[in-house]
């Protein structure tokens, strides 16, 4: 057992920030950098940029095999959506890969290098399939890094499971081992390590790894993921296009005319507005008697001044809810566009 530790003790990485007393027996894993064009001193130097320009688009990759099979029904990207358009951030792009580190790699550069803000979802976990620290440390030519102060918050804020009776935090074991892959983190040597871990919750022990200084890697579970993302609105919320966070409005309207009767009108109407950054919709709504079209833009007033002209464009009314006109009969009715 004593030569156990002292094998192990050879492979304990520095922590990120200030050293902290360790547990004696933990190791970690590291991956080689990779060539050019994402060496350190680009990859750092893009980094810095990232953490601190203004935050106008987005971008969500969902990471999973079990999405792409079918096990699980993805709700992250749905609440991400919400969570930008609150803020007026424009959501360009959700993807679903496979917990594939060459998709990861390419997906995960790409996005950093198109959009302001980048989430990602899933792969984080114990097991052997959660690769997506590793393969976004590998994206950028970073090591993985033991994260002391979120293993210390681990030991702290989890409890070991039930069926894990002889566990213990100090003893090397292959289940302390699936516990530090949690922890392990990308790390950038060359940029402040309080930027590339967010603890956003007191009392949560997970972190929000930021690599490259755009990319944001959450947890696939939703109510963790849900939750860190909420808590995530304080340290981006000054560099929104608008930092008072009045964020996206969207204007319904309900009409009873078919798509092909509203079209000609919404053409003209979406060719006046789009210079004003107004996004003009038309939803069809299959067995109902009624469609709805919308207008979505950041000036509320100048949403309210079209209220009028659109409700006699499309012979309808302005509603807070698609089916606040609906009747009881209008499910039975098969709707023509």
């Amino acid at each position: 057992m004593l030569s156990r530790l002292n094998l192990l003790k050879r492979h304990l990485p520095l922590s990120f920030g200030p050293a902290r007393p360790t547990t004696p027996a933990l190791s970690t894993s590291s991956l080689a950098p990779c060539s050019a064009p994402f060496a350190m001193t680009s990859a750092s130097a893009a980094a810095n940029l990232n953490f601190t320009k203004p935050i106008h688009t987005a971008a969500c990759l969902i990471i999973g095999d079990e999405v792409l099979g079918g096990k699980t029904i993805d709700t992250n990207s749905p609440f991400l959506a919400k969570f930008c358009f609150d803020l007026g951030i424009q959501l360009k792009r959700v993807e679903v890969i496979p917990d594939d580190e060459e998709d990861i790699i390419e997906a995960v550069r790409r996005m950093s290098a198109r959009y302001d803000f980048v989430v990602t979802s899933g792969g984080i976990g114990p097991t052997h399939d959660d690769i997506t620290y590793s393969s976004i440390a590998k994206a950028f030519g970073l090591k993985l890094q033991l994260h002391q102060a979120a293993f210390e918050r681990m030991k702290r804020l989890s409890r070991p499971h039930p069926m894990q009776p002889n566990f213990d935090w100090d003893t090397p074991s292959p289940g302390l081992t699936a516990k530090l892959r949690m922890v392990e983190m990308p790390f950038d040597e060359n940029i402040p390590a309080e930027n590339q871990a967010l603890f956003v919750a007191e009392d949560m022990w997970v972190p929000i790894s930021v690599v490259n200084g755009n990319v944001h890697i959450l947890p696939g579970v939703p109510r963790l993921f849900e939750r860190l993302l909420q808590h995530l609105k304080p340290f981006i919320v000054h560099r929104l296009s608008d930092p008072e966070g009045k964020g996206t409005f969207r204007f319904l309207f309900s009409t009873p005319l078919p798509e092909s009767a509203v079209a000609p009108f919404l053409t003209e109407l979406a060719a006046k507005v789009e210079p004003k950054g107004v996004k003009v919709g038309s939803y069809p709504r299959w067995g109902k008697k009624r469609n709805t079209v919308t207008l979505v833009g950041a000036d509320k007033a100048y949403l309210e001044s079209l209220v009028a002209e659109v409700e006699a464009g499309v012979q309808g009314k302005y509603v807070t809810k698609e089916d606040e006109m609906d009747l009881p009969d209008d499910k039975e009715h098969i709707y023509s566009q």
